[in-house]
């Protein structure tokens, strides 16, 4: 895989993940009696504290398991599973469970400022994207492709923003028949990004179990 082909992979993987456009409807039953500069505040302090999120555990992840005992292909394939039911909900145009529950949204529109939770955690920046970038990370071969992801999780949360905050002045162009197309495509796309990060994960565990006897 070359540079272009991993920012490609690592950009439309995070966003997908991410998925600001689900978070529109959330974002906005959460925030019904505050001001649209208010919102945009809220939307750029989440964006912000999600970046810092994901990119702490780009730079982290790998360690953490080391000191855990977590081999990279257990975790890709248990982040795959952890995609594949997001993608699942997304095809059906839900916002999933994984990424924030009932519950979260509900005590977030009891709150007076939802920017850091549940907005940034674990809206913008859950279990799936957080086991996203660490597999990203896993996958980048060389320095050019690590600062590449760090790149790509900083322009997918300033895209992130700016949905959030269009929304915040009133989402009349976020058509809710086009939202639930696009959602519906990203799920689909997904479900293909969980797929192959569970194929990449099983081909390195073959070569574990092949390697030792060839030597």
């Amino acid at each position: 895989m070359n540079l272009p082909e991993y920012i490609l992979l690592a950009a439309s993987s995070l966003f997908v993940i991410v998925d600001p456009l689900a978070t529109v409807p959330a974002f906005l039953a959460m925030t019904p009696n505050d001001t649209t500069e208010q919102r945009t505040r809220m939307a750029r302090l989440a964006c912000c504290v999600a970046a810092g999120v994901l990119l702490l555990f780009s730079i982290a992840g790998t360690l953490v398991f080391k000191v855990m005992g977590i081999t990279m292909p257990a975790f890709q394939i248990a982040a795959s599973i952890v995609l594949l039911l997001v993608a699942l909900d997304m095809l059906r145009a839900q916002r999933s469970r994984v990424q924030e529950t009932h519950e979260e949204t509900r005590a977030g529109a009891e709150k007076t400022d939802i920017a850091v939770t549940p907005l940034a955690i674990p809206m913008l920046s859950g279990p799936g994207a957080i086991s996203t970038t660490i597999v990203l990370q896993n996958e980048a071969k060389n320095l050019a492709e690590h600062v590449a992801l760090y790149g790509c999780i900083a322009t997918v949360m300033l895209a992130s923003y700016f949905i959030l905050r269009v929304a915040a002045r009133g989402a009349k162009w976020l058509n809710p028949i086009a939202m639930s197309i696009a959602i519906r495509i990203m799920g689909l796309l997904l479900a293909a990004v969980a797929i192959q990060f569970m194929l990449n994960a099983i081909k390195v565990f073959r070569l574990d179990l092949i390697s030792p006897t060839a030597t």
